[in-house]
């Protein structure tokens, strides 16, 4: 007798249907997949026939086959156990055709018979076109957020084939839209942070055009602290944004983030000892979606920027410009999202505090050569270039904290909603052929620019560049038409750590 299970399995962070054949003849006893399975669908053999017996089902003395179709696709992973099982038990004569009738199964089996949950649960829900499907019981929540088949779920093989045998209803589902956990943390702060008051502003004109920053200054100066408090400004997720960071975190097998499923953006900030595949993902079978991937939709903070391999650097310059990254493999390419935030820390010299109270002890040698670890193609991606400086007794004792990130958030919101009149998600990524259409220039603004290019201090993506930034400063002004000359000086103004940088010196 055959059978045929609907399933899928996990590619990048995108699902690939499957179809679990199974076949039950006479003959010498045996159990074979095929279809190109790897290691951990070759084991479902083992798994399969413990959790058979440890449910108290038979296992059927025959020849087995089960073909993964289509047949020419790599499949990876364990989560097709449970399909390949329901089909064994449908072959076997042991359930009928019509109690699986109209529905998809995942989930990986354990030997004691329990359904356990997979990575990937999401965007393997997304991609079947099943009336109904059974998720593991810790992948319900993930399941639901799809809002397309049925879900439904069993805590073990033997409960499931009760409830298919019609002797104990499906067990109920009381909240699968999030995950069981305690209260939300509350988000970082802008009131927290005392003075910087240049860093504040770049901080928040780059949340509210998504332009990339680069923070340079001593150890302790804030510059972490201001990286931090860059999602709790941003302008909260819509339910697609969340769908889309959600399938990146499940098909990387990690939780769900709370304060995503809330609407925040996300943040990541991976360790400056990163490999490449860590970052921009990849790996075998799976190809797993890196951090550029994860921090999509929300902020990739990367400290300490000019200990990062410069090799690893360099390759974010392709995710940066298109907001993918594209991932080639023998067997398989794929295309992850990686439309982020960059916000980039780093000290002004190798010993940190840079040239301020003469405390430097580094050489021109070395300073020139740590100043080398950035390519300058890599640092024409920053539309921002910024030093942090380090607070004074002042700062530090007399002063209070600046606005809270409610009311800099209401700003960035307005100019958020302004680039969207305009047809383009926020004002960085305005197209070349546009600037001239959404970002003009008065007069004295195009005096000014025309100059510095004349000056050869700025290139002609730099002048794309300040152009951008000019037009969000004007529209966090609400200054609709043509972009003023104070708008575009101050734009270069926080691009001015930039000629320090390729200069050697980090101190602007």
């Amino acid at each position: 007798m055959i059978a045929a299970i609907p399933s899928a399995t996990l590619l990048g962070v995108q699902g690939r249907r499957i179809l679990v054949e199974v076949h039950v003849s006479n003959g010498l006893p045996g159990f074979t997949i095929v279809g190109l399975p790897d290691a951990a669908c070759r084991e479902a053999r083992d798994r399969v026939r413990a959790a058979l017996l440890s449910s108290g089902l038979v296992w059927p003395m025959r020849r087995v086959t089960v073909n993964l179709a289509p047949s020419g696709v790599r499949k990876a992973g364990a989560g097709l156990d449970l399909p390949i099982a329901v089909g064994l038990l449908v072959a076997s004569g042991e359930l009928e055709p019509a109690a699986v009738a109209g529905c998809g199964f995942i989930g990986e089996l354990g030997l004691d018979g329990t359904i356990r949950s997979v990575s990937g649960v999401l965007p393997i829900v997304a991609s079947l076109d099943t009336e109904s499907v059974v998720v593991p019981w810790r992948g319900v929540h993930e399941a639901r957020l799809v809002g397309g088949p049925t879900v439904r779920t069993a805590r073990s093989l033997g409960e499931l084939v009760e409830v298919l045998r019609g002797r104990v209803p499906w067990p109920e589902i009381v909240d699968g839209t999030r995950p069981p956990s305690g209260v939300v943390a509350r988000a970082p702060d802008m009131a927290d942070v005392r003075g910087q008051v240049v860093g504040r502003r770049a901080i928040e004109v780059a949340a509210a055009g998504g332009h990339h920053i680069l923070m340079s200054g001593p150890p302790g100066a804030g510059k972490t602290m201001l990286a931090e408090r860059v999602p709790g400004i941003l302008p909260r997720l819509d339910r697609s944004a969340v769908i889309e960071t959600c399938r990146i975190h499940s098909s990387a097998g990690l939780p769900l983030p709370e304060r995503t499923l809330a609407g925040e953006p996300p943040f990541r900030a991976p360790h400056h000892s990163s490999t490449a595949v860590s970052l921009l993902g990849g790996g075998t079978s799976y190809l797993r979606p890196g951090e550029i991937s994860l921090a999509t939709n929300g902020v990739l903070f990367l400290d300490e920027l000019a200990e990062f391999p410069a090799a690893v650097l360099d390759a974010l310059r392709q995710p940066l410009e298109e907001g993918v990254v594209r991932i080639s493999r023998a067997r398989a390419t794929v295309s992850l999202p990686a439309s982020f935030l960059l916000v980039g820390a780093m000290n002004p010299c190798p010993c940190g505090p840079g040239g301020e109270f003469s405390s430097c002890q580094c050489s021109q040698a070395q300073l020139d050569r740590y100043a080398r670890r950035l390519s300058g193609p890599l640092l024409d991606r920053f539309d921002l270039h910024i030093a942090v400086e380090r607070l004074g007794t002042r700062d530090l004792f007399g002063s209070i904290g600046g606005e809270p990130s409610e009311v800099v958030a209401a700003r960035v919101a307005a100019a958020r909603e302004l680039a969207r009149s305009r047809g383009v998600r926020c004002n960085a990524a305005i197209p070349h052929y546009r600037l001239d259409e959404l970002a003009p220039l008065e007069p004295k603004a195009e005096a000014l620019l025309r100059r510095r290019v004349s000056q050869s201090s700025l290139s002609a993506r730099g002048l794309d560049r300040v152009r951008r930034v000019a037009r969000t400063v004007a529209d966090l002004q609400q200054i609709e038409g043509p972009v003023p000359a104070e708008a575009a000086a101050t734009a270069l103004e926080l691009r001015a750590g930039r000629r320090a940088m390729l200069g050697g010196r980090w101190a602007a």
